[in-house]
């Protein structure tokens, strides 16, 4: 894999970024159990590196640069080495600054030699706001973040690259700050879209990946229902919706019972007032226009309190041996974002690592203090909700909420946990759980 400079045509725009080649990378694919060896050359101006969301991989590959390696000086190039010990939906990105806001991403799919569930064809569909190229950088856009948005209205009017007042009741009031000119769905905006074709009574499994670096994405598929089926690759007992709620970061599988004709796949960004579009032809017909209202993006929505994790993922009972309380704190007036007030420091990334030892059942609760939605992401392990809820690594904590999650401390090393609001964590809303010897 070559990480470099080059293009976006954003139907006719033409916006310079960085890449793997092409926006998304290819779909790298796997099975259970497989190894995987992925070569990074750097042929960008900066260091770089990857980490590969989710995967409950060996330590000293999991791309967070002074934690677990160094960073990919440019001109140079580093092997990525692990097994995959789980089936699911994946994805890669850099962990350096805010590249992850540029073009360098994609799906990594773990396949189950045993799948249980019964489809007939796959699609694998990556959701992404972009900017870079286009009205800034993403460099630019967390110089004008950390300057502190002091007083905001409810107008939702953009200001330079901010978004004042984007608002949405299901996150908890404010939806995002960051102002977007385009919505993707893997690499295509609306006036260029991608078509997914199919076959009346197919039944597809749509594998969904939210790498937006400040969208949360409401998915629906017009004239359609989707039965969740798997939460972060782990499987949930199945439920029928008409949309699925999606936090930067995570990722949700669905099957689709295809319908006859052309029908509209729409991603709102949640509380933006703007959607990613993609076009679903099982026979020939008229091409919906990308305002079509879609009925099902105010009927049944997918949240996370509504899944419980299948029975032979859930963790067995037990009382935790160690419970952990990490407060986000931080506002968009000053632009503070920590846990339990201490910034992130990527040059001592160990400065207040939480302990914990292997064996253990570990349980943390992220107390959320802010007036802001978090999509906390801890690596290297996969977590419970609590009272039965599903298996994720990624979840969204509530502005004012608590969320409790348990997991089984069985990959020993240093583990990030990270908002995967980008620009949060790049101000320093990270932290380490780190295994002691």
């Amino acid at each position: 894999m070559r990480a470099g400079t080059g293009t976006l045509d954003l139907a006719g725009t033409t916006a310079p970024t960085w890449s793997y080649g092409s926006i998304p990378s290819p779909i790298i694919r796997l099975k259970k159990g497989d190894a995987l060896g992925a070569t990074i050359e750097n042929a960008l101006p900066e260091p770089t590196s990857i980490h590969w969301h989710g995967v409950a991989l060996r330590n000293d590959m999991d791309g967070v640069p002074n934690l677990t390696q160094k960073a990919i000086a440019a001109g140079s190039s580093f092997r990525y080495q692990f097994h995959a010990p789980h089936a699911g939906t994946y994805w890669f990105h850099p962990h350096v600054g805010t590249q992850l806001d540029r073009g360098l991403y994609g799906a990594l799919i773990v396949e189950d030699p045993k799948e249980p569930l019964a489809y007939d064809d796959e699609w694998v569909v990556i959701l992404d706001d972009w900017l870079d190229g286009v009205t800034a950088t993403p460099p630019e856009v967390l110089a004008d973040l950390s300057k502190g948005m002091g007083y905001m209205d409810d107008m939702g009017i953009r200001m330079g690259n901010m978004l004042m007042g984007a608002k949405s009741n299901v996150l908890g009031g404010d939806a995002g700050d960051v102002y977007y000119p385009h919505y993707l769905i893997n690499g295509r905006p609306p006036a260029d879209p991608e078509t997914y074709a199919s076959a009346p009574g197919k039944r597809v499994r749509i594998r969904l990946i939210n790498a937006g670096g400040d969208t949360a994405f409401r998915v629906a598929l017009a004239g359609h229902h989707l039965t969740v089926t798997h939460t972060e690759g782990f499987p949930v007992d199945p439920v029928e919706v008409d949309s699925v709620l999606l936090g930067m970061g995570e990722r949700y599988d669905v099957i689709v019972a295809m319908g006859d004709g052309v029908f509209a796949f729409v991603a709102e960004a949640e509380g933006k007032q703007n959607r990613a579009f993609a076009v679903v032809r099982t026979s020939a017909g008229t091409t919906p226009p990308t305002t079509v209202i879609v009925p099902e993006l105010s009927g049944r929505l997918a949240t996370v309190d509504k899944l419980r994790a299948a029975s032979d993922v859930a963790l067995p009972t037990r009382s935790p041996d160690r419970e952990l309380t990490i407060r986000l704190r931080g506002s968009m007036t000053t632009y503070n974002w920590s846990l339990d007030g201490r910034r992130f420091s990527h040059d001592n990334p160990m400065n207040d690592a939480h302990p914990i030892s292997a064996g253990e059942r570990v349980r943390v609760n992220f107390v959320n203090t802010t007036e802001m939605w978090h999509p906390m992401h801890l690596h290297g392990h996969t977590y419970q909700h609590s009272n039965g809820g599903p298996r994720k690594d990624t979840s969204i904590v509530l502005p004012g909420r608590t969320l409790s999650v348990d997991f089984d401390a069985d990959n020993p090393g240093r583990w990030l946990t990270d908002c995967h609001n980008l620009y949060h964590g790049e101000a320093g809303m990270m932290g380490v759980l780190a295994y002691t010897n």
